[in-house]
This record gives structure tokens, sequence and C-alpha cells, in this order.
């Protein structure tokens, strides 16, 4: 951990991306999740929004939850792209930047002037990622892409829910995360490359993309086998039994799909004669009895609750766990232990708690360091360390460009 007197910029200087800087143009959620990814690990990112015109981000507002978890360890610049003025200024930033991310839609950055043919005249260097609905180009190349509506088109929502529910969401924005955790990797591979050739490139992903990226096995059981999977619930598509079962005090889950695992799960069960039982002594048995196994199992495990279950199957060497709402997830002694929820210092809503990184680096902090702050907070700093003299700073100011 940190020292806690230790200064945020401080504290930035010492992580594995502290060299770079980041122009951040991005909307909504799919691009700040990548650069977030790039800010959690010490860039120096310079987020650059536009003035404000009333209209409240999809993330909702500045200080809510959301907004606040996302754009958390920037600096903020208030600059109106669309004036020859901001325009310049941006350029005179991206001449100096190492990364440019956007998710805008493609007319939009041409339009702007803002576009990789367009920076990459002022800076060969630039890394320049975007994310995109359905593509930089083809047919659907200039619609807007939402989360949702991906998640359909992509074939996710069809095989989430119980058998016959009809297509199912997932609960969270699977296709922007995706696509920001994907591009965040696409643009260190970029950067990492640019240490060979001194020349950088330009990293695009999108939200159809990503999501067929994530269907993973079900995707290649259909190009492999020509199977389309359909919709299996809390069960295991192919892996039985693996699911959520009842316990004296509610549901729970058990994933037992080996056969190593499945008999260790019978003897757990008080049921050594399950495995002997010709309907189920294969993977490919057991899945086609799937219905019978897993009512079975849970005729067993209602009789007793989740805590003795999970006690029981872990020390068989079955993976088992309860299913939690998110306060429980937090009252976790393990989550607790990985320290995920971190405190950060905000100015105007004081001690607030946040998702820190998922990765871990021995022997690296990755400490939020600073709140998200307000619209243009750092527009002075960002333009003086590029030239801008405070005249030239009032007179931007007096035309409504910063």
């Amino acid at each position: 951990m940190n020292h806690p007197a230790e200064a945020p910029a401080t504290q930035a200087k010492t992580l594995p991306l502290s060299r770079i800087t980041v122009l951040d143009l991005t909307l909504a959620r799919a691009g700040p999740t990548c650069v977030r990814h790039l800010a959690d690990w010490g860039a120096n990112i310079i987020r650059i929004e536009p003035p404000d015109n009333g209209a409240e981000d999809v993330s909702g507002k500045r200080d809510g939850f959301d907004f606040q978890n996302l754009h958390r360890n920037k600096k903020f610049l208030k600059l109106n792209l669309k004036t020859p003025e901001g325009h310049a200024a941006f350029m005179k930033l991206a001449e100096k930047a190492d990364v440019v991310i956007e998710n805008m839609r493609s007319e939009v950055k041409h339009r702007l002037k803002v576009s990789y043919d367009d920076v990459k005249k002022v800076n060969p260097r630039i890394v320049y990622g975007s994310i995109s609905g359905f593509g930089q180009s083809g047919p659907y190349g200039k619609r807007a892409g939402v989360d949702q509506i991906v998640q359909g088109m992509g074939g996710l929502m069809s095989i989430t829910g119980l058998p016959g529910q009809g297509p199912v969401r997932v609960g969270i924005a699977i296709a922007d995360l995706t696509a920001g955790n994907l591009l965040a990797l696409g643009v260190m591979t970029a950067l990492f490359d640019r240490e060979v050739t001194g020349v950088g490139r330009w990293v695009h992903t999108s939200l159809l993309e990503s999501i067929i990226f994530m269907l993973d096995f079900q995707a290649t059981r259909y190009l492999m086998a020509g199977e389309v999977a359909g919709q299996a619930g809390n069960d295991h598509p192919t892996g039985v039994p693996t699911g959520v079962f009842q316990a004296s005090d509610g549901l729970f889950n058990i994933a037992a799909s080996s056969g190593r695992v499945f008999h260790r799960c019978c003897d757990a069960l008080g049921k050594p004669e399950w495995k002997t039982k010709v309907e189920w002594d294969t993977q490919g048995k057991r899945s086609k009895d799937r219905v019978a196994i897993n009512a079975a199992i849970s005729e067993v495990t209602k009789h007793k609750p989740t805590a003795h279950w999970v006690e029981v199957m872990e020390a068989a060497g079955v993976p088992c766990g309860p299913i939690n709402t998110i306060d429980k997830v937090f009252a976790d002694p393990q989550v607790q232990h990985t320290g995920i929820a971190q405190e950060v210092m905000s100015e105007k809503l004081g001690k607030i708690k946040l998702v820190s990184s998922a990765i871990n680096m021995v022997g690296t902090p990755k400490n939020i360091r600073r709140a998200t702050q307000d619209l243009g907070a750092d527009s002075d700093e960002i333009l003086a360390a590029v030239g801008y003299t405070k005249d030239q700073l009032a007179d931007l100011r007096s035309k409504g460009v910063i």
C-alpha cells in the first residue's frame, strides 16, 4: 500500500504506465472502460469533454456512482472541438500524446477532424484506439451501437435465461465492458509494437465483435458442429451436473461435471451408488439425463443449509458456493481480503468507495489515486503545459472554447 501522505501525482509516477499520455475522447461506457484500465495503472489521462450542454451522460450524473467509477484517476479538460481554436488545442496536445481513445460514431470523428488519419499527420507515433457498435466499415458501419441492441444481435440474449423463457438481457452492460477490456489489450499491444517500429497504429474493435468473441465455445459449437445453442438457464450448457440446487435455506451452486469430480460429489452427497449408475456413467449420458440428475441432487441437498453443503463439498474437492446478492458479495471475507472495494477522497462527496482494478501486479500498488473531478477542473494546467499563456487561456475562456 502507498503511504497515506503520498500525493496522487507522486503515486502515479511509480506505476507501469506513468510515461504514457492518453487523450480521452470517450463517451458512455465502452470507451471509458478501456481508458480506466490505463488510468488505474498510472497513465497520464487527459479527459477532453465538450462545454456543458445540460444533457445527462448515459452513465448518469457526474457525481453519481456510475460516472465516478468510470472516470477516476484522470485530469479533466473542457474543450470545444467544434471551434478552430479548440481543434488547434487538441492537435497541440496530440503532438505530444502517446494514445488517443474514442468511441464516437465513425463520421463524427471525421467531421471533427480528430480521426486517426488527422492525428497521425502531426504525430506518427500515436496509438489510436476506437470502439464502434458494429465496425468502422461495412453495411452497419455508420450505425450507432448500444449494449442491449448488440446483446440481441450478437446472439447472447438467445442463450441467456431459462429454457422457453424467451430472450434475456445479461444483467450488466457486457458488450460495452468487453469491448473496452479488449481495446485496452489492443492499445497495450500496439504500444509494445511501437517500441520496435517507432510508429503507432490504429487499433479498433466493436461491440458486435466483442460479444461474438465472448460467445466462445457456444460460437465454435456452431461453427464446427452446426449446433445452435439455446437457453440452458442456470445449468451449464454441456457440463452436467453444474447448476443451481436447493438447500434448506435457499439456492446454491455446484459444479461437478467431470467424471472425477462427479464421483466426489456423489460421495459428498452420501450417494456412492450414483457413481456406477449406468445412465450417468459418462458426461454425455449425464447431459442427456440433466433433469433427472438435477432433481436427484436437490432431493438430497434440500434438507440442509447452504453453509453445510459449501463446507462438505469443499472438503470433498467439489466446487460449490452460495448465490450472493451484491451486498453479501462485499461482506464476503475473501472479497474484503482482495481490497477490490477501495476508498478515495472526493473534494465534493467526501470519502467514497469505488471498484478498483481486478488486475494484481506484485510489488505495484493499484490504489485509486484521484476521484472524478468537475468538468474542466484541470483545463488551465493541461493547456499551460503545452505552451498556452494566461492571456491566451483567458481569451479561449471568453470565447467559450474552454
